[in-house]
């Protein structure tokens, strides 16, 4: 469940359907379970906010009956601030996990992605609020946290990975993350789910995990693009 960069955008494969190759790869050739079947269903929309998306969780979440919730909430809170209050969006994520609580699945919320949008600077400031209060819903909730913005921001500032490399080269808006970032969230959360459900990744792929209780090897930046 999110928005636009839950839905994917253009050119670049959007982080669910990665994470269901991933998975699915994972389950078939490290972990085996023939008894396991992997499916990820890709519930955003373009625009959307927390707000929008509890109006869609009884069809788009409660009869699928999911192991699994992630929630992807926040961007648009910044993006189109002109659009939102902060304290409604929060009220709507704090609504939403109220709602998902008592389920026999899990919830995983995961906050903004670090790109140059968010970093203007009449949004910065927005951003980092927006961050730290989704995290502050999430402990009170009990939920899970994915945290791509510390992730992201991690790249930038210790990986030498440029907000140019970060963004779609074909995003006038500069909002939406590039393929390759795209790639690095996906396997970075395949990851997360791994260790949290107790299995060790045999994968031998480069993820870099920045939230706490991991820990992020220096990794080159990827090559420029023309």
């Amino acid at each position: 469940m999110g928005s636009s960069s839950t839905a994917g955008l253009d050119n670049v494969v959007p982080y669910p359907a990665r994470l269901e190759l991933y998975l699915r790869k994972h389950f078939r050739d490290h972990d085996t379970h023939e008894s396991i079947r992997i499916d990820v269903f890709n519930r955003g929309r373009g625009g959307e906010e927390a707000p929008e998306e509890l109006a869609r969780f009884q069809t788009d979440i409660f009869q699928d009956n999911p192991a699994l919730v992630i929630w992807q909430v926040g961007t648009n809170a910044v993006f189109h601030k002109e659009d939102y209050k902060v304290a409604d969006v929060m009220a709507a994520i704090e609504e939403g996990l109220d709602r998902l609580s008592g389920h026999n699945f899990d919830v995983l919320l995961i906050d903004p992605q670090y790109t140059t949008a968010m970093l203007t600077d009449d949004r910065r400031a927005l951003s980092e609020e927006i961050v730290r209060l989704i995290r502050a819903a999430a402990e009170d909730a009990g939920v899970n946290l994915f945290q791509r913005w510390a992730l992201m921001q991690h790249w930038h500032k210790h990986n030498n990975v440029s907000l140019k490399q970060l963004v779609a080269p074909d995003d006038g808006s500069k909002l939406h993350q590039s393929d390759w970032s795209t790639m690095q969230v996906s396997r970075a959360l395949r990851a997360a789910i791994i260790k949290a459900i107790g299995l060790t990744s045999s994968t031998g792929c480069d993820c870099w995990i920045t939230t706490e209780g991991n820990v992020s090897s220096t990794h080159p930046a990827p090559a420029d693009p023309a």
